[in-house]
C-alpha cells in the first residue's frame, strides 16, 4: 500500500502560537513514518506559511528564518500543498491534514473552513464545533440548553469598556459577588485570564482579557477541585470518553504559566473524586461533545466540588499534546499509547466524508 501525503500543520496566529509549537513536535514525533510521508508547515505568528525540513528545526526555533512557502489551495479538484520556492510552484497532493493548531485562527474554524472548500481530510471538529467550542459565551448558551450546570456568568464587550467602564464593572457587581474569574471569551489556554477580588482587580482583568478579544466572559468563582476528560470519536463513529484526570496547579489557579512553565503543577490520573461524580463527569462530556457536533477529539473541563457536584467549565477542540498535557496522557492510562492515539486520529479524519 502506498503511503499517504499527510501535512502536519502547526504554529499560527493564536496568542498560542508556542504551545503549537510544543504539541506539534509530540505529534510529529508519534506519527506513523510508514504510513504517512509528513509534510510540515509552520505559521508563523504573523500569518506566513513556511515549509519545515525537520523536527529538529521546530526544536532549534529557526523555522521561521526558512525561504520556502507553502500553502494549501482552498481549490477543491486540486488538493494539493502549494509550495514555492525561488520562483517555481509545485503542486503536492494532500490526503489528510493534522492542523495542530489552538486558539484563534487554527482552532476556531478558520482553518477548518478552508480544508472544507477543499475537500480535504483533517484531524479534529468542523467548522461549527471549533467555533462554537473556542468562544466561551457561545458555549455557555448551548450546554444552557442540555441542563448541565455551570458557573454563573455575565458577557461584557469591549465597546462597553471603552464607552463606560464604571458601568460595565457595575453590570458585574450586581449579578455576581467577588471573587469572580475573567476570561477572553475567544482565548485559550488560559491567556488573558485572571481572578479579582474587588472592582480594582476587575477593571484591570476587563482591561487585560480585552487585549485578546472584544467579547470577555466574566464568571462566578466555583470552589472544586479542576478536573478533565478526554473524548474521541464522533461521525460514524461512537464517542468514547477516557477516564478523569485531576490538576494540581503550582498557581492560584491555572494560569497559563503555571500550566506550562511551572514544574510544580501535576496532573494526576483516575483520581478518586466523592460519590458518582467521575462517571457524571464521563457522561457530561461526551453529551457535550455530541451537543457541539464534536468529531475526532476535545477535551472537556469541569470542577468537581466537595459534595461531589459536578461543574461544566469548558471544551477545547484541539487539546494540546506537550509533554504535560491531560489529553495523551488520559488515554495512556487507558492503555492507549501516544502512536496509537494519533494513529487513530488519523484514521478517523480519513473517514470525514464517508456518508
Amino acid at each position: 500500500m502506498s503511503k499517504k501525503n499527510l501535512v502536519a500543520l502547526f504554529g499560527g496566529q493564536s496568542s498560542e502560537h508556542v504551545v503549537s509549537c510544543m504539541s506539534a513536535r509530540n505529534v510529529i514525533a508519534n506519527m506513523d513514518t510508514e504510513k504517512y510521508n509528513i509534510i510540515i508547515v509552520g505559521i508563523t505568528e504573523d500569518g506566513h506559511w513556511l515549509k519545515v525540513d525537520s523536527l529538529e528545526e521546530i526544536a532549534a526555533d529557526t523555522w521561521r528564518t526558512n525561504r520556502t512557502e507553502a500553502i494549501l489551495s482552498p481549490d477543491a479538484r486540486e488538493r494539493c500543498l502549494l509550495v514555492m520556492e525561488n520562483g517555481r510552484v509545485e503542486k503536492i497532493p494532500v490526503d489528510v491534514v493534522f492542523p495542530i493548531l489552538h486558539g484563534l485562527y487554527g482552532e476556531d474554524g478558520t482553518v477548518q473552513g478552508i480544508l472544507e472548500l477543499a475537500k480535504i481530510p483533517y484531524v479534529g471538529c468542523g467548522v461549527l464545533a471549533s467555533a462554537a467550542s473556542m468562544d466561551k459565551l457561545t458555549t455557555k448558551v448551548l450546554v444552557n440548553g442540555l441542563g448541565f450546570r455551570q458557573a454563573a456568568y455575565v458577557p461584557v464587550f469591549k465597546e462597553e469598556l471603552e464607552e463606560d467602564m464604571d458601568a460595565a464593572v457595575k453590570k458585574v457587581e450586581e449579578r455576581l459577588p467577588y471573587p469572580v474569574f475573567i476570561k477572553p471569551s475567544n482565548a485559550g489556554s488560559s491567556r488573558g485570564v485572571s481572578r479579582a477580588e474587588n472592582r480594582e482587580e476587575l477593571t484591570a482583568g476587563l482591561k487585560e482579557a480585552a487585549l485578546h478579544d472584544r467579547r470577555i466572559l466574566v464568571e462566578e468563582q466555583i470552589v472544586g477541585r479542576e478536573v478533565e476528560c478526554a473524548v474521541f470519536g464522533g461521525g460514524n463513529e461512537p464517542v468514547r470518553a477516557s477516564g478523569v484526570g485531576e490538576i494540581l496547579a503550582a498557581a492560584e489557579f491555572y494560569d497559563f504559566d503555571a500550566k506550562y512553565y511551572n514544574s510544580d503543577s501535576k496532573t494526576v490520573t483516575d483520581p478518586e473524586l466523592p460519590g458518582d461524580a467521575t462517571e457524571r463527569i464521563r457522561y457530561e462530556a461526551a453529551e457535550i461533545f455530541k451537543a457541539v457536533d464534536g468529531y475526532g477529539l476535545s477535551r472537556v473541563d469541569f470542577f468537581v466540588e466537595e459534595n461531589g457536584g459536578v461543574v461544566f467549565n469548558e471544551i477545547n477542540t484541539m487539546p494540546g499534546f506537550t509533554a504535560i498535557s491531560m489529553y495523551p496522557m488520559l488515554w495512556e492510562a487507558r492503555g492507549i499509547s501516544k502512536k496509537q492515539l494519533i494513529d487513530g486520529l488519523i484514521s478517523h479524519a480519513l473517514k470525514r466524508y464517508e456518508r
